[in-house]
């Protein structure tokens, strides 16, 4: 089973980023337990702070793999486009987001990933990522 992890806009801050919102831990030091605890599953991770290549990621992962894991982010309350191109991929996607994006400002309540996505997870900090690998097996 390959899974391809996407990260948008600010996540490669984690660690350093918010930690009384975010946590601590890196998102590389938690990707390399997510590899430990799934090893029979191949991993590919990308991050990016820029919508165009969240996109291509998309795209380039949207059609051959088994699952996608994307955090957008900021751009889950902006981007129409990544919304349109999760509806145009046969890859299932599972939106995650570290914070419960429902408890913080009004804004974040918008996502224009959701209604495309296959679930959201929120809330549940970096386990969210390993929830939604469990979902897709």
């Amino acid at each position: 089973m390959r899974i391809a992890i996407i990260n948008g806009p600010n996540l490669n801050l984690l660690g350093k980023r918010e930690p009384d919102i975010y946590g601590a831990q890196t998102f590389e030091d938690y990707f390399a337990t997510l590899k430990a605890v799934f090893p029979d599953i191949t991993f590919t991770y990308f991050q990016s702070n820029v919508e165009g290549e969240l996109i291509n990621a998309l795209q380039e992962f949207g059609f051959d793999y088994d699952g996608i894991i994307m955090n957008p982010g900021g751009y889950t309350h902006t981007s129409v486009a990544i919304g349109d191109c999760i509806a145009g991929i046969r890859t299932p996607v599972i939106e995650v987001h570290i914070s419960n994006v429902h408890a913080r400002e009004d804004f974040r309540k918008i996502s224009h990933v959701s209604a495309k996505a296959k679930g959201t997870i929120c809330g549940l900090g970096m386990k969210g990522y390993a929830l939604a690998v469990q979902a897709f097996l």
